[in-house]
C-alpha cells in the first residue's frame, strides 16, 4: 500500500459558500481559500443533513444521520463512547487531534474521544481571549480566537510524531454570531455591498414556515450582533424603555417612524442617526454583512498560514486539505440571517478539497455529496475499511472525475427544533436531487417546556431549482409538476426507509 495521506480538515462555523470568492458571490475576496480550489476541487452540491451546528458536527464525526447518532438538536450532546472517524483512523495508524470548536457537549461523557490531543472551546467560545479546555484542563488563552486556534494547530503539527500520518480537525469559531472581527480588520469593506434581490421577500407562494421565522435582519437582529449600544438615557424607539436597556441581546427595533433613533458603536463610540425606516434597514444589512465578512478575513489568513506550513515542510503532496463549514448561512437572502432551513443558502455547505495525488487542479464537482459522507471518504482515502454502521458513502471516485454507476445524487435533510425560542423555525424534512427539492413541513417535534404549538397545518413544498434558483415559487400543487411530485415523494420515502428515519403522518 502507498503511504497513507495526511488529512487536514478545516471547518468554520456558519460560513456561506457565497462568502468564498471562488464560488462567485462577488461580495468578498478569499485568496487563500480560493487557492485550495485552484489547486484542487470545488464541490458545488455539498449539503448538510441538519442545518444546525451540533447535529452537523455529529454527522461529520460519526458518518451517521442524526436519528442514529442521537444528536438531533442543540440540546442533545454526543455520547463519546460511540465509534467515530478519529477512532478508526487512530487504530489505523494515524495520530489525531481536534483543536477549536467542539460544540458536542462538555464533561466526561461528551468530551472529545478518539483524539491523541484535543483543545476545544466550551460551547460557542469567545472571539477574544477564549477559554480552551485542553485534555480536560480549562485555561484562558490570550488573543483572537481564529489566531489562537491556528497557532495551536500549527504547534501540534510541529510537535507531532513524524513517523505517523496525521489527522487534524481545525475547527474555527468564526464566523458564528455575534460577529466580532479582529481589530486590524474592522475597517475593511467601506463600500456598500449589493443587497440580495430577495431581501424584501414577502414570502408569498411558500409554506407558512418562511413567513413565521424570526430571522429577519430588519426585525430580529440584535444590538450585540451589530456591535451597538444605545445612548445613555435614551428611550427605546418603537417599544417601551425597560430596566434591562443595556442588554445587547435585545433586538434593534424597526418601527415605521424611526426619526431620532440613535445607535452607538460599542468599540469606537461613533454615533449613527436615522430618519427613515429605509435608512435603518439598509444600515442593519450593511453592518451585519461587513462584520460577518471581516471575521472571514481572519479565517482566510489562517488557511493561508496552514497551507504555507505544509509547503515549507514538504507535506503538501501527501496531505489532503479540506475546507468546509458546518452548514450554510443566509446573507440577507429572503431578508434572513442564520440557517436551520432546507432552503439552499442554509442547506449548501462550501466544500473545497486539495489532494495532488488524486485531484486535478482547478476542477469542479457538480455531483451531490453530504456531510454524512465525509467520514467514509476519509477512511477510504486512508486505505482503511469503512465500518458497516456508517451510513455515508465514500465519494473518493468523484475526486478523479469518475461517477459510480449507482451514485444517487440525493441529499436528505431533517430539522427537529420546532419553533425554538429565538428563531421560530419550523420542523421539517425533505430531499434534493440535481434539479428538484421537496420539503415536508410536519411542524412537530422539539417544543420548549411549557409551550404548546400543536395544530399547525402541515405543508409540502416543491421547488424547481433549475427554473427557480431563488426558491420563490412552490410548485407542489401545480399540475405541470404532478409527475415530479410523485417521483420526489417516492425518492423521499425510499431514502427514509434506507436510513431508518421515521416519517411523520
Amino acid at each position: 500500500m502507498s503511504k497513507q495521506p495526511n488529512i487536514v480538515f478545516i471547518m468554520a462555523d456558519d460560513h456561506a459558500a457565497k462568502a468564498i470568492s471562488c464560488y462567485g458571490g462577488g461580495i468578498n475576496h478569499t485568496p487563500h481559500l480560493d487557492r485550495i480550489a485552484s489547486e484542487g476541487m470545488r464541490f458545488d452540491h455539498c449539503y448538510v443533513t441538519n442545518s444546525i451546528c451540533t447535529p452537523s458536527r455529529a454527522a461529520i464525526l460519526t458518518g451517521t444521520y442524526n436519528h442514529v447518532n442521537g444528536v438531533t438538536t442543540l440540546d442533545t450532546h454526543i455520547n463519546n463512547r460511540l465509534p467515530n472517524v478519529a477512532k478508526h483512523l487512530r487504530s489505523g495508524g494515524y495520530q489525531t487531534a481536534i483543536i477549536g470548536k467542539w460544540h458536542l457537549g462538555e464533561g466526561k461523557e461528551h468530551e472529545p474521544s478518539g483524539f491523541d490531543f484535543w483543545s476545544v472551546v466550551p460551547g460557542q467560545g469567545e472571539y477574544f481571549d477564549p477559554t480552551m479546555i485542553e485534555m480536560g484542563v480549562e485555561k484562558e488563552v490570550p488573543g483572537y480566537a481564529t489566531d489562537v486556534i491556528t497557532d495551536k494547530s500549527l504547534a501540534w503539527l510541529e510537535s507531532r510524531d513524524q513517523s505517523k500520518p496525521f489527522f487534524l480537525m481545525c475547527h474555527h469559531k468564526a464566523p458564528h454570531r455575534e460577529w466580532e472581527p479582529h481589530p486590524k480588520n474592522r475597517d475593511l469593506y467601506q463600500h456598500d455591498i449589493k443587497v440580495p434581490e430577495t431581501f424584501n421577500d414577502n414570502y408569498k407562494n411558500r409554506a407558512k414556515a418562511a413567513a413565521e421565522a424570526k430571522m429577519r435582519i430588519k426585525d430580529d437582529i440584535t444590538y450585540a450582533d451589530l456591535g451597538l449600544v444605545q445612548p445613555e438615557g435614551g428611550a427605546e424607539i418603537g417599544e417601551r424603555a425597560t430596566a434591562n436597556k443595556n442588554d445587547t441581546r435585545r433586538k434593534i427595533p424597526n418601527p415605521e417612524n424611526v426619526s431620532g433613533l440613535r445607535l452607538i458603536d460599542k468599540d469606537t463610540g461613533e454615533v449613527f442617526t436615522f430618519h427613515t425606516n429605509e435608512e435603518l434597514s439598509h444600515f442593519k444589512y450593511q453592518r451585519y454583512l461587513k462584520r460577518y465578512l471581516r471575521t472571514i478575513e481572519s479565517i482566510d489568513e489562517s488557511v493561508g498560514r496552514v497551507l504555507d506550513y505544509l509547503e515549507e515542510h514538504n507535506l503538501s503532496d501527501n496531505t489532503i486539505v479540506i475546507y468546509t463549514s458546518d452548514q450554510g448561512f443566509f446573507l440577507g437572502e429572503h431578508g434572513w440571517f442564520d440557517k436551520r432551513f432546507m432552503y439552499e443558502e442554509s442547506f449548501q455547505m462550501p466544500f473545497l478539497m486539495r489532494y495532488p495525488r488524486e485531484i486535478t487542479p482547478g476542477t469542479v464537482c457538480d455531483r451531490v455529496i453530504c456531510n454524512v459522507d465525509f467520514a467514509a471518504t476519509f477512511l477510504d482515502l486512508a486505505g482503511l475499511s469503512i465500518p458497516s454502521y456508517m451510513q455515508g458513502i465514500s465519494f473518493r471516485p468523484l475526486l478523479t472525475g469518475k461517477t459510480p454507476k449507482h451514485w444517487s445524487d440525493i441529499a436528505y435533510h431533517r430539522y427537529w427544533m420546532h419553533r425554538d425560542r429565538d428563531h421560530n423555525a419550523y420542523s421539517h424534512y425533505g430531499i434534493r436531487n440535481q434539479r428538484y427539492k421537496l420539503i415536508y413541513w410536519y411542524n412537530e417535534g422539539y417544543d420548549l417546556p411549557g409551550t404548546n404549538h400543536g395544530g399547525e397545518d402541515r405543508e409540502w413544498e416543491l421547488f424547481d431549482c433549475e427554473k427557480d434558483p431563488l426558491e420563490l415559487f412552490n410548485v407542489y400543487a401545480d399540475s405541470e409538476y404532478e409527475s415530479v411530485v410523485i417521483e420526489m415523494t417516492a425518492l423521499l420515502d425510499n431514502k427514509m426507509a434506507e436510513i431508518g428515519d421515521e416519517p411523520e403522518h
